[in-house]
């Protein structure tokens, strides 16, 4: 037979009265026995009823809310209860929960306090407390009411708590400024840190150096170093000795900011007052100097160092190496390096790294190639960035046959080169019409696995970028299809390429030679292959490329997209202008800004009035968007559907006058704007013949006019 179980404070539930309601059970309760499983009955399906929702299940069988509030009073989870029983809605029901209890205490209410969640509930139960008789809040109560206006992102109403603490006759010490600046600190809000610091002056509440110390971090770490200098002549007002916590918090600033005569002076000043500032300190200071960019500083930083007889260690080496190679200031660097080897320091595979980065750069690739010498006989592995580097930096030097030495040393070493190591191979094999050695690399990165296709892709990206590039890139090219290394990508880059530097018949050629090779264009090549139709004047063919996108459900590009909008607005088409401007905008994620501000001017041409159209205009030229044919075509058709043609010449010739269009140009447009309100005022008579069943009568009194 099992021993009774042992009871702590409570077992079972006490009866109620009227000032204690009745609580079940406790956190020191023994546990309840767990209830039989009942067997689920078998499924019949004869009383199945198809419109009887089945019972809703819970993931957890046996939910026990009271479990992450354990740790509470039963008063507590009491007053706790009552909050979700209503929604965490204060009134008339919460208080009559809370009208049960003998006395609502002061720590009571801080524990709920701890974790209610809802702010303003915290808030009601607070002040409801304090109006109980006699009744005074303590320190913890206004704490806790503290915390959980800030846990739930009411900071500026927890600034208040101090004021309110003065207005109830509790003045606030200066742990509650303490818990304030902690919050905000912590939350980066430099400036709510200021604005509690100043209120703590208010209040006539000095801090501690401490205190100090964590407003004036708070204030350098975002960036207000002036308003932190001014807390620190506060400092010094008050007759506090600085501690080197506090000259390091300024002087980080300071560095961070290039103020290094400022930084320099309170160097001195800490010196003499308290310390010279060690090898850690001193490490710091590079590091921030780093960050920044400023090497100057750094080299300052770094004489200072000396000046004080401080030996720099590894770190500090390390930190000041690396900036100056990234820098540009490579020899420097050297120098420093030397001085390590000199000391006996054991250098890191990465100082080697960053300076044959660095001498490559500089172009200095015999050092570099003496720095890998020097990396292999102290013992190291040389890793796959500095024999990219290095492979590069050859390559640059026109040494190729070395580059593609080291290249091979790689892959005996294992370190699985990438795409990086070979590129300059490639490209200098390019320019130098080396097709055989160009070849040869290609087959050996098939036997190590590369994809080669790919790879080409890149290759081709590269040297397509600059205009001298694309006449090599096809010629390379021509070699590569003999022996099958194509792909529809590389066709997709070489037509953007060459539409892109004018020359676009040979873009064209490529687009029909891709396809008499059976590759199938994708939406890439027909959006280069309308650009290319557009500057040759071929509107139809551009629109039936655009057509063949749409077929393939995809979606033009941006380019493609203006190019056919400028295409059409050439030629009167302005309706089609504008149904192009809405396909884009409903397709793409972000259309230009042109298209958008189309669909206002349309808006603005409502009102049949010229000046809001050109402050619509105004407004996206002070954007930095000038007017362009979707803009010209928006106000066509706005002010021929909307308006009338003499305000649409207003718009036209504010535009003039303001130099944004010519007067060639604006002729042109006038006459365009006469070509479209004909059209819309013929379809307005053709409507109106259909409408009135007219149009029967027309024909057979042989009118044509009607017969498109």
């Amino acid at each position: 037979m099992p021993p009774p179980p042992k009871f702590s404070l409570f077992y079972g539930h006490r009866n109620p009265s009227r000032n204690r309601p009745t609580v079940r059970g406790s956190r020191l309760s023994p546990p309840k026995p767990n209830p039989t499983p009942t067997q689920s009955q078998p499924f019949d399906l004869s009383k199945w009823d198809p419109h009887q929702s089945p019972p809703p299940t819970s993931s957890n069988p046996n939910p026990n809310p009271a479990v992450p509030l354990s740790f509470l009073s039963p008063i507590a989870r009491f007053i706790l209860d009552a909050f979700r029983k209503n929604r965490n809605r204060w009134g008339p029901p919460v208080v009559a929960e809370l009208q049960k209890l003998r006395r609502v205490t002061p720590d009571l209410v801080a524990e709920v306090l701890k974790v209610q969640n809802d702010p303003v509930s915290a808030s009601k139960l607070f002040h409801w407390a304090g109006k109980q008789k006699g009744f005074k809040h303590t320190f913890a109560s206004y704490n806790a009411l503290t915390y959980c206006l800030n846990r739930t992102n009411r900071f500026r109403s927890a600034d208040q708590v101090p004021d309110l603490m003065e207005s109830q006759g509790k003045p606030p010490t200066e742990k509650q400024f303490e818990i304030l600046i902690r919050m905000h600190s912590d939350a980066n809000r430099g400036l709510r840190v200021y604005h509690v610091y100043e209120k703590m002056k208010k209040f006539g509440v000095k801090p501690r150096v401490y205190l100090y110390n964590r407003v004036m971090d708070a204030l350098v770490k975002t960036g207000h170093l002036d308003l932190a200098l001014s807390v620190y002549g506060d400092f010094r007002g008050d007759g506090l000795v600085e501690e080197s916590v506090t000259f390091m918090i300024l002087i980080k600033g300071m560095c961070k900011c290039g103020r290094v005569d400022e930084m320099l002076g309170l160097l001195d000043r800490m010196r003499v007052s308290l310390c010279k500032p060690d090898v850690f300190a001193y490490t710091a200071m590079i590091k921030v100097m780093v960050s920044e960019g400023d090497l100057d500083g750094c080299l300052k930083v770094w004489e200072e160092m000396r000046r004080d007889r401080v030996e720099a260690d590894a770190m500090a080496y390390v930190t000041l190496v690396t900036g100056l190679c990234k820098g540009g200031r490579v020899e420097k660097g050297f120098e420093l390096f030397r001085e390590m080897k000199e000391k006996g320091f054991l250098i890191d595979r990465a100082i080697y790294g960053v300076l044959v980065e660095g001498f490559v750069e500089d172009r200095k690739v015999g050092a570099a190639c003496d720095l890998l010498k020097d990396l292999v006989g102290s013992g190291y592995r040389a890793d796959l960035g500095i024999y990219n580097s290095l492979i590069k930096g050859l390559c640059d030097v026109k040494r190729v046959d070395k580059a593609y030495k080291l290249f091979r040393v790689a892959v005996q070493e294992g370190l699985g080169p990438d795409f990086a190591t070979v590129s300059p191979i490639l490209v200098s094999y390019a320019e130098m019409r080396r097709m055989d050695d160009f070849c040869e690399l290609l087959a050996e990165m098939e036997k190590c696995g590369y994809p080669v296709i790919d790879d080409l892709s890149k290759f081709f990206s590269i040297i397509a970028e600059k205009e001298d590039g694309v006449m090599t890139a096809l010629e390379v090219f021509e070699d590569l299809k003999v022996k099958s290394y194509s792909s529809v990508a590389i066709y997709n880059i070489l037509i953007a390429a060459l539409q892109k530097f004018g020359k676009v018949k040979k873009a064209l050629s490529l687009f029909d030679e891709m396809k008499g090779f059976d590759f199938q264009p994708d939406s890439s090549t027909y959006s280069s292959a309308i650009m290319c139709y557009i500057e040759e004047g071929d509107l139809h063919e551009a629109c039936a490329c655009h057509n063949k996108i749409i077929e393939m459900s995809f979606v033009p590009s941006i380019a493609a997209y203006r190019s056919l909008a400028t295409g059409l607005f050439n030629v009167g088409e302005i309706d089609a202008v504008m149904l192009l401007v809405r396909d884009c905008l409903a397709s793409v994620t972000s259309g230009p800004t042109t298209f958008k501000y189309s669909l206002t001017v349309l808006h603005a041409c409502r009102s049949n009035n010229a000046e809001k159209v050109i402050d619509v205009l105004n407004e996206m030229m002070q954007q930095g968007c000038p007017p362009d044919h979707v803009i010209y075509s928006a106000i066509i058709s706005g002010m021929c559907k909307h308006g009338t043609i003499e305000e649409a010449r207003k718009i036209f010739s504010n535009l003039k006058e303001r130099k944004l269009i010519t007067e060639a140009n604006m002729i042109v447009y006038d006459d365009m704007l006469l070509e479209h309100m004909k059209k819309k005022t013929a379809d307005l008579v053709v409507s109106g013949l259909k409408f009135f069943g007219l149009e029967s009568k027309l024909r057979a009194k042989g009118c044509k006019l009607l017969s498109g």
